[in-house]
């Protein structure tokens, strides 16, 4: 272990896109376990775009970070965090964190899964897709599904979850022509686009002309607008984020067929991932048999290094990263 603890900390409030400057490093020496805690020594970070919202006024000024984090213990003074042990938690941002029993919890290790999945696919990212396909939008066997946002780490697992249980027609917008193919190529779409290149409601009715039952809104503004005038009668949304929205400083996008839901029977709802923590080992037991066997992979773009993790951060609002975008320690496990 180092001699010395960073942590980030936010400096000022962001109007519009966030900069490097509304972040500090901060050096200190490691923080002491006390009695009942553990000390814990990170080794990856989320970075996620919850993370802009929470800029607004959820994050604390000059004060470390909110984030999921994977760290070995490293000295423990309660027996329930062994030393050595591999543990989540929320107190990111940070190389080095004091945590009680109740704010962590052992990472069960799988053969052949790599660490870094415990924070995508087998993380918030891919408990958010899961609990989105089977408790909010309640997926069946041949149902079409559009996902916006569809490159990034919760659009990538919703195409593979999706795939796997059986869904119809996979359709998905992203931001670059290569991202599109990338989803087509590796994840299991059957055809995606670059909103870029057109009105979203013009490029999904030809992704999908025949319509869609399933909406899974990770953007909000025109895409949500498209994708209600292509969903079928009862048709389903499960509203997931506003990408579209954390870094605006006008009006929010006007939807201008609100009246559809109504006239076609349609459903809309959101929910917090953290209401559903229960379903993780439902999760694990779905999906890391299709690790192992190779059936599906994983959608990462790694970036070594704590000094990394604010370009990593805006990097990922920008739209940069393929999947989930993780911060690894140098040297860390893969």
């Amino acid at each position: 272990m180092t001699d010395t603890a960073l942590t980030v900390q936010q400096t000022a409030r962001p109007h519009g896109f966030p900069t490097p400057g509304h972040f500090a490093f901060v050096e200190s020496a490691p923080p002491v376990p006390g009695p009942g805690t553990a000390l814990v020594e990170n080794l990856y970070w989320s970075v996620d775009p919850y993370h802009r919202e929470m800029m607004d006024g959820d994050f604390a000024l000059n004060a470390p970070l909110e984030g999921r984090t994977l760290g070995r213990v490293v000295e423990s003074r309660d027996p329930a965090l062994p030393e050595g042990e591999i543990v989540f938690h929320r107190q990111g941002w940070r190389t080095h964190t004091v945590v009680t029993p109740d704010e962590a919890r052992r990472v069960p290790r799988f053969d052949g899964v790599p660490l870094s999945a415990h924070l995508s696919i087998l993380g918030g990212t891919g408990l958010t897709a899961y609990v989105g396909l089977t408790r909010i939008a309640q997926l069946r066997e041949g149902q079409d599904l559009f996902v916006s946002a569809a490159a990034g780490g919760v659009g990538t697992a919703t195409g593979r979850l999706a795939r796997l249980m059986g869904a119809g027609r996979l359709v998905g917008s992203a931001g670059t022509a290569a991202k599109a193919a990338y989803l087509t190529e590796h994840v299991g779409y059957d055809e995606a686009f670059d909103y870029h290149s057109g009105p979203a409601a013009e490029l999904l009715a030809k992704a999908a002309p025949d319509g869609i039952d399933l909406y899974m809104d990770n953007v909000g503004g025109e895409h949500l607008e498209a994708a209600i005038s292509s969903l079928r009668a009862y048709g389903r949304i499960v509203r997931i984020g506003t990408i579209a929205q954390y870094n605006a400083t006008g009006a929010p996008y006007a939807l201008r067929n609100l009246p559809d839901i109504v006239e076609k029977s349609l459903r809309m709802e959101g929910f917090l991932v953290r209401n559903h923590l229960d379903v993780q080992e439902e999760l694990n037991a779905f999906v890391v048999p299709h690790l192992q066997s190779g059936r599906i992979g994983l959608d990462e773009t790694v970036v070594e290094g704590f000094d990394g993790i604010v370009d990593a951060f805006l990097g990922m609002l920008r739209g940069e990263n393929l999947g989930k975008i993780i911060v690894r320690a140098s040297g860390a496990e893969v």
